[in-house]
């Protein structure tokens, strides 16, 4: 699982790093998703497959 998110759509809810920590985080002047780990382990897919899910702007993309 390799995964992307575009920044400049992102509206900084935070689900995401509330969601899935090991592998989000915020920019904390900007507000704006960070990704700790682009190619998470294993035990991190249902984190990570649950901030996509729930992340309001749509902005977090799954690859492979």
């Amino acid at each position: 699982m390799k995964v992307a998110v575009d920044t400049h759509l992102c509206i900084g809810s935070g689900t995401c790093a509330l969601t899935a920590p090991a592998v989000f985080d915020q920019d904390p002047e900007e507000a704006v998703v960070v990704v700790l780990d682009p190619e998470p382990p294993p035990e991190q897919y249902e984190a990570v497959r649950s901030a996509v899910l729930h992340c309001p702007a749509a902005v977090i993309s799954i690859l492979d």
